[in-house]
């Protein structure tokens, strides 16, 4: 997979606004500094890993516009040959070698030992994942640059004077070159047999076409437009400007766009029917590797799916109690139904939405401090999806914020299909993207200044998508969801992530087709027809890593009972907390590793007897 196609996936989870609204301050005014609890203390392993990130940056320019970085690299999108990728992988093997040629671990301290292991682990993952290189569907309904370009240019080429205005002329023309690599990537992969699904071509067509038919009112133009208008500019000068963006734009832009759209034609009429990645060469592998790097276990298919299974299990017993709460009066399904039709359920307009959702964050931010010590330093905003895309993106995504202040954190939601997007969910979605969720998490990881890059950048996804998911379910402890219909929604999210570990593990493993899958999703969850059918295309284009986020919440969760049942009175929701975040993204073995290590040390120095609790000021639920 290609550095610029691996940014690309990210890309995924940046999106343009149309209104913009406005920043929520998160509850952190006075907050701590996000700090390492125990600083990286050897100087020369601290250089070694700066130089690995500089040499890293070099071969990825989107990622130092993602860290708020503007250099002499701002006007490429790179080299995004299949080559780059092997001079990465070399990058971080020259790296680790020269770590343990220089380095004793049992010499370092804490987290200097902790970013020494997850180096080489990194590393062992990547190698694992090198023979699978070409699997990945460079372009698809989820992620490709064919979307992954405008996002980027919208919401992350910032525009502050006219030499970034410049840079953005030239990525526009840029586009000329790096696009037609790509395509010819793919058509090489369309020859092994490595393609999407037929269904998923539309998509992507249609996401092409959107561009190329708005002309020189496209998302991208538009955009420049409106930033280059905020310049302190003569209007020849401005002029100037948005005709030379024209220019690259119908010059080198266009066309690529138009011979990738022709290959996607071509594509599409050999395309196969069959959903999973088993059909691929040597699919069982890799679809092992993608659950081993996405759920940091060595669980089988057939293990997670049971794991599921039971979960569904579980929460439908959960649920039946919320229906008897509120007297509806038939089976668990045909609640379902209910939920999923009633009007009452669904915004009436993309401004009602928005405006519930900022108040819902708002609201989470001033509970915030009795249950973390370490708060986010960065605002969050709420943006609905670009109106290019959003009939092909997902329902809702974060976005972090840049390190140095110059782009808040963001929770992205497609509002194409308001009835998509059920109110009942709006709580714990809020949650999971929001605070507690991927901001605080996100926010706090990107203000470790005393770790390396690669920690503070980085990500675990079992980590990360745990902690969304464990978030949804900490808003319930800390006494938020007062509607039962609100509380039925966290249930139906918790729900619709344990019915994912069934549903990806049947498509990639038990050779579910998309309809099979479909169909379990309509008979276990509350969720609307078009979610069930968006989720389900998802995970076809983006095996394993929906099982991430149960399989993590799970092991928070244990932890945390862990932690409670051992220290009893003495335990303390935001230590713990804090205990969870600050080391940053770590796989969930050494998570585990960390927690345990952590209790021990508070039962051998307890609270003084007498000492009050921290969050007596309002008893959390324990549960």
């Amino acid at each position: 997979m290609t550095r610029i196609a691996l940014l690309a996936t990210a890309s995924a989870l940046v999106a343009a606004c149309t209104p913009e609204a406005a920043p929520v301050q998160s509850a952190n005014a006075a907050a701590t500094q996000a700090t390492a609890p125990e600083v990286a203390a050897n100087a020369e392993l601290a250089q070694l890993f700066e130089a690995y990130d500089q040499a890293s940056l070099a071969l990825a320019p989107q990622a130092k516009a993602y860290r708020g970085i503007i250099d002499e690299d701002y006007g490429t999108w790179g080299d995004v040959s299949e080559a780059n990728d092997d001079r990465y992988l070399e990058l971080m093997r020259q790296t680790a070698a020269a770590m343990k040629e220089s380095f004793d671990p049992a010499t370092l301290n804490e987290q200097d030992r902790i970013s020494y292991e997850l180096f080489l682990r990194n590393l062992a993952m990547e190698e694992r994942l090198e023979p699978f290189d070409r699997h990945t569907f460079l372009f698809n309904q989820m992620f490709g640059q064919h979307s992954g370009i405008p996002a980027f240019l919208i919401n992350i080429h910032r525009v502050g004077e006219v030499d970034h205005a410049e840079a953005y002329i030239s990525r526009i023309a840029d586009i000329g070159r790096a696009m037609p690599e790509l395509t010819e990537q793919s058509r090489a992969r369309a020859r092994l047999g490595i393609m999407p699904p037929k269904w998923v071509y539309p998509y992507v067509i249609s996401d092409i076409d959107n561009l190329l038919n708005a002309g020189r009112q496209n998302a991208i133009l538009t955009d420049f437009r409106d930033k280059v208008g905020k310049l302190d500019l003569s209007n020849a000068k401005r002029a100037e400007l948005n005709a030379r963006a024209v220019e690259a734009w119908e010059n080198h832009a266009a066309p690529a766009y138009l011979a990738l759209r022709e290959e996607m034609v071509a594509q599409q009429a050999n395309a196969p029917t069959d959903d999973g990645v088993w059909r691929l060469p040597n699919g069982a592998a890799y679809y092992a590797a993608r659950l081993a790097q996405y759920t940091n276990t060595d669980l089988s298919p057939d293990e997670i799916h049971q794991i599921g299974l039971d979960n569904v299990e579980r929460i439908h017993n959960q649920m039946r109690a919320i229906m008897e709460q509120v007297g509806f009066d038939g089976t668990l399904q045909e609640f379902f139904v209910y939920t999923r039709n009633g009007e009452q359920f669904f915004a009436k307009s993309r401004e009602e939405y928005l405006a519930k959702a900022n108040a819902v964050i708002a609201e989470m931010d001033k509970a915030l401090p009795r249950y973390f010590g370490v708060l986010p330093q960065d605002p969050v905003v709420v943006k609905p999806v670009e109106a290019f895309r959003e009939k092909s993106a997902g329902k809702a995504f974060y976005q972090s914020p840049a390190p140095d202040g110059s782009r808040p954190g963001t929770y992205y939601v497609n509002l194409y299909d308001l009835n998509a997007m059920s109110l009942n969910e709006l709580e714990a979605l809020a949650y999971h993207e929001a605070s507690p969720g991927h901001h605080l998490q996100r926010s706090i990881q990107t203000g470790l200044d005393g770790l390396p890059a690669f920690r503070r950048f980085g990500g675990q996804t079992a980590y990360t998508e745990g902690w969304g998911l464990y978030s949804e379910e900490l808003g319930k402890d800390m006494g938020f969801y007062t509607d039962p219909y609100s509380d039925f929604g966290r249930l139906g999210m918790e729900l619709w992530r344990a019915a994912r570990l069934v549903v990806d593990t049947g498509i990639h493993h038990k050779r579910w087709s998309r309809e099979e899958a479909i169909q379990y999703l309509t008979q276990n969850t509350p969720n609307p027809d078009g979610d069930i059918r968006k989720a389900i295309e998802r995970y076809i284009v983006y095996p394993g890593q929906a099982t991430a986020y149960m399989i993590g919440k799970l092991k928070i969760m244990e932890l945390r009972r862990h932690a409670m049942d051992e220290l009893g009175d003495d335990f303390d929701w935001r230590e713990f907390h804090d205990e969870v975040l600050t080391p940053g993204p770590v796989p969930l073995d050494m998570l585990d590793a960390n927690i345990r290590s952590w209790v021990e040390r508070k039962k051998r120095w307890p609270t003084p007897r007498g000492t009050p609790a921290k969050n007596d000021s309002q008893k959390p639920r324990i549960g």
